[in-house]
């Protein structure tokens, strides 16, 4: 099943249509809970409800679902399946209209609701898109509907023209497809944080992670390969910490030490780092092009522990998580001078 959600400012428009599909055969009403009649008293209905937010400019949600080809559900079926969806996002206490429309040949139905609800209060439209998505997958489960991917993971970065011509004129695979594929087998195969690191080194991948020097937490993770480094987001929204940590088992300070030993191996294997403009910068004034794309490199690397300017980091004379760092080195020295003196 497919959800398609807007979010608009004038309700006429929206109600004409359905109500036009209405009286022409192609929709029926399934269920409502204002008072029906022509769109323009409608119209007013949803308004007055409307002003309790006076300054709101968009009031209106719109929202088709969508079933498969070949799929059916019975009138009640889908007005109990709209009604689902309407709570579940937060319209609990909102002025609806449910169309069931038959102008196509998948079954769908149209549903117009108020974003401002009775008591005045409003439905937020924040990550309105995942959560419709993480929805849509739990209510096919419930009405035994085919079931598609979660696509705000599976959608990964397309390849750049420029790597698509490198990988045409030399024959190999470009660096970005190899990367991706990579990763999808290792969170396949990975229940922890640790796993994931070993599944990962395994193959001549080197994580990084970038860590707060304030509060100590992972703000993201970067992937070196074959000498190029990508930003696991650059790559795909499943590669991005955020969601990485959904596929894992990941506690911050249980996770801590082997991210941190991760990152002290990982120190001196610089690449050059992977972006999507068409030059790059080697060094200061000098450019270089890779399969990656663009790359750019710097005399420090911005996934240095310390973060960068753009993470809003500073420098802080003493932190707790600094001087666990710092812990960590002289135990790295003295077990080195130790295995020297043997």
């Amino acid at each position: 099943m497919i959800a398609k959600q807007i979010i608009g400012k004038d309700f006429y428009g929206l109600l004409a249509y359905n109500q036009k599909k209405v009286e022409s055969g192609e929709a029926v009403i399934l269920d409502s809970n204002i008072e029906l009649g022509s769109t323009v008293e409608m119209t007013e209905d949803f308004n007055i409800v409307r002003e309790l937010r006076p300054r709101l400019g968009r009031a209106v949600y719109h929202v088709s679902l969508n079933l498969a080809p070949g799929e059916q559900l019975s009138n009640s079926q889908f007005l109990s399946l709209g009604e689902d969806y309407l709570k579940e996002m937060g319209f609990d206490d909102n002025q609806y209209i449910i169309y069931r429309h038959n102008d196509q040949s998948h079954q769908h139905i149209h549903i117009v609701a108020n974003r401002v609800k009775l008591s005045g209060a409003l439905v937020s439209d924040s990550k309105d898109y995942e959560r419709s998505e993480r929805l849509v997958r739990k209510l096919e489960k419930k009405y035994g509907l085919s079931e598609l991917p979660d696509m705000t993971l599976e959608r990964e970065a397309a390849l750049t023209q420029k790597e698509i011509e490198k990988s045409l004129r030399t024959g190999n695979p470009p660096i970005k497809s190899m990367l991706q594929y990579q990763l999808r087998e290792a969170l396949k195969h990975s229940t922890t944080a640790e796993e994931f690191i070993c599944q990962l080194r395994s193959k001549d991948i080197w994580p990084r992670f970038n860590i707060s020097k304030t509060t100590g937490r992972v703000s993201g993770i970067s992937f070196k390969y074959e000498g190029v480094i990508y930003k696991g987001s650059s790559l795909g929204r499943k590669y991005s910490w955020n969601n990485i940590i959904k596929q894992i088992d990941y506690e911050q300070i249980r996770d801590r030490t082997i991210i941190l030993e991760n990152n002290h191996s990982e120190q001196g294997n610089k690449g050059v780092v992977a972006s999507d403009t068409d030059t790059s910068r080697n060094a200061i004034g000098e450019t270089k092009d890779t399969e990656g794309g663009t790359i750019q490199t710097s005399e420090k690397s911005k996934y240095d522990l310390g973060g960068t300017q753009k993470d809003g980091l500073i420098d802080e004379p003493f932190t707790p998580f600094k001087m666990e760092l710092e812990d960590f080195d002289r135990w790295k020295r003295k077990k080195k001078r130790k295995r020297t003196r043997n």
